[in-house]
């Protein structure tokens, strides 16, 4: 009789550790699926945006297509059609078209 109890005890005790070492497994599928790449991501598109010169082709975050007139400390000089130029925020541009189309 107690060793039945015992031993159900025992088994109860490994479930519990089962079940973290399932939850450590699912964070650590989670950080290198989702997490890790998603740092990487924005890294890339950060050092895009620092690189970013007078005359880059652009793409904003709204869709906008555009050539970058000026390149201020906060926000780039669009202009998206002839004579028509418009301030955007940093970190609202993310391509040059090409590597837009390469990535699809």
């Amino acid at each position: 009789m107690h060793l039945s109890i015992l031993l159900q005890a025992a088994q109860g005790g490994g479930s519990t550790m089962g079940n973290i070492v399932m939850i450590v497994l699912m964070v650590v599928v989670f950080y290198f699926f989702l997490i890790r790449p998603q740092q990487k991501r924005q890294k890339e598109i950060r050092k895009f945006q620092e690189s970013v010169t007078n005359g880059t082709e652009v793409i904003t975050s709204g869709g906008i297509y555009g050539k970058v007139k000026e390149v201020k400390e906060k926000y780039f000089v669009v202009e998206i059609a002839d004579g028509v130029k418009v301030s955007v925020d940093k970190s609202n541009v993310f391509a040059v078209p090409a590597q837009a189309e390469e990535k699809k």
